[in-house]
Formats: structure tokens, C-alpha cells, sequence
């Protein structure tokens, strides 16, 4: 996400194994420092447009807006970011460690791998439908991100998936821990991850369509269908 900051020095490549110990420990306390300030910067940003998401409940803020909140230049917002496409990833990307965090550590509250995959469906589910989770997970207002991903994953497809890639990795590991016990009979684990993500991920969509309650998709629906599926003939 970060760009190099373009006013920060060249540093000429150092053999380390002819250049004195004390310069390596000065070329690497310098580059930590430059590094260090620029994730500071970039944090401001993001912090920012995080705030802006709260308080408006949607994604409908300017640049101008951002910069203004962060307390930082407009040059030094394009030392990060392309544009608001590119701070919206930062924002969805961040979004995604966050609850991979939190899914994370409902599943290691489990011992079962069944039970393991069930709370990984459970609370994926609640990460994905905001409006309809009695536990609203996240520090921040996710759902005018959650809207706004479908948008992104049509613009910049491989970012997003990249963004993806571990909760399909976390997922997958669990179904091959749950066949290995013999608790799920699956043949092959990175399809069916890729089909419970999808069933669950875009569960809300549906819910924001919805009429009734009654026809509302709950996190348990979803995990009963995904263990069962339609049991067909």
C-alpha cells in the first residue's frame, strides 16, 4: 500500500561483509526510522477516513476531507495512495486483518475440528452482516466498506483477493484438519472454501433484500447449510 516516500535519500547497496559493523547499524537504524515515520503518516490517512466512514455511514467522502482530518498535505497523501480507490483498499485490507484477528481467536477458543469450522463460518458471518449481528465486531463502522467491496472486487480483482487470502488460507487448513479427523467427508478442501466463503461473504446481500425478518439469513442457517448442504439424490 505504501509508496517510498520520493524526497527520501538513495542509500548505495552495502556489502556487509566488507563495510565496518558500525555503518551496517547506521544504514539500518536510518532506514528503520524512515520506514517507521512513513507508517505513522499513512496511518494518519487512514485513521481519518476510518473517522469520515463513522460519521457519515458511507464511503461518499472527498480527498480534501481526508487530508483535512489527518492534519497532512495533499502531496503527502499521494506519497501513499494513487487516489480514493487506493485508500478504500487500505481501508478494506485493513478491515480483513482485523477480523481475520478476531475469527482467529474464536476459533482457537474451540478444541473440535468441527467446532473449530463452525466458529469460523459463525463469525465470519458476523463480520460480513453488520446489520444483522447482535455482536458488532470491528472498532469502526464496516458496512459502508462491505457495500463498497463489491465495487472494488470488480475494479481490482487481484487486490482484493490478495486481501482475501488469509481467511481462505485459515479456512482451508481447517477443513483439512476436519477430514483428517474424519469429521467432514470433503475431496478437495480449497473448492469447498471457496463455496462456504462465497455462501457466507455475501450472505448480507441478500439480507439487505429481504422483506421480512423471517426471511433473514442468520449466522446459524448458514453453518447448518454449509455442513449439509442440500443432501440431494
Amino acid at each position: 500500500m505504501m509508496k517510498a516516500e520520493p524526497d527520501m535519500p538513495d542509500v548505495e547497496p552495502v556489502d556487509d561483509e566488507t563495510q565496518p559493523a558500525w555503518r551496517r547499524r547506521a544504514v539500518s537504524r536510518s532506514l528503520h526510522a524512515a520506514r517507521s515515520r512513513a507508517e505513522k503518516r499513512a496511518q494518519r490517512f487512514i485513521d481519518a477516513a476510518f473517522e469520515l466512514i463513522d460519521e457519515k455511514g458511507s464511503t461518499e467522502f472527498t480527498i480534501q476531507e481526508v487530508i483535512d482530518r489527518s492534519k497532512q498535505s495533499l502531496r503527502g497523501f499521494y506519497q501513499y495512495f494513487d487516489g480514493k480507490d487506493e485508500l478504500l483498499l487500505a481501508l478494506y485490507e485493513e478491515m480483513i486483518r482485523e477480523s481475520v484477528e478476531d475469527i482467529r481467536a474464536a476459533v482457537e477458543a474451540e478444541t473440535e475440528p468441527l467446532t473449530r469450522l463452525r466458529a469460523f463460518v459463525i463469525r465470519l458471518h458476523e463480520w460480513c452482516d453488520p446489520t444483522g449481528s447482535r455482536r458488532k465486531r470491528g472498532a469502526h463502522n464496516r458496512r459502508p466498506i462491505s457495500e463498497f467491496s463489491v465495487q472494488l472486487a470488480a475494479n481490482h480483482p487481484d487486490r482484493v483477493k490478495a486481501g482475501m487470502a488469509p481467511q481462505a488460507q485459515m479456512l482451508v487448513d481447517l477443513l483439512d484438519a476436519a477430514v483428517a479427523a474424519g469429521a467432514i467427508d470433503v475431496t478437495d478442501t480449497r473448492r469447498t472454501a471457496a463455496l462456504v466463503l462465497r455462501t457466507v461473504m455475501y450472505s448480507w446481500f441478500g439480507n439487505r433484500l429481504a422483506q421480512s425478518p423471517a426471511l433473514r439469513i442468520t449466522a446459524e442457517d448458514t453453518w447448518e447449510f454449509c455442513l449439509h448442504g442440500l443432501r440431494g439424490h
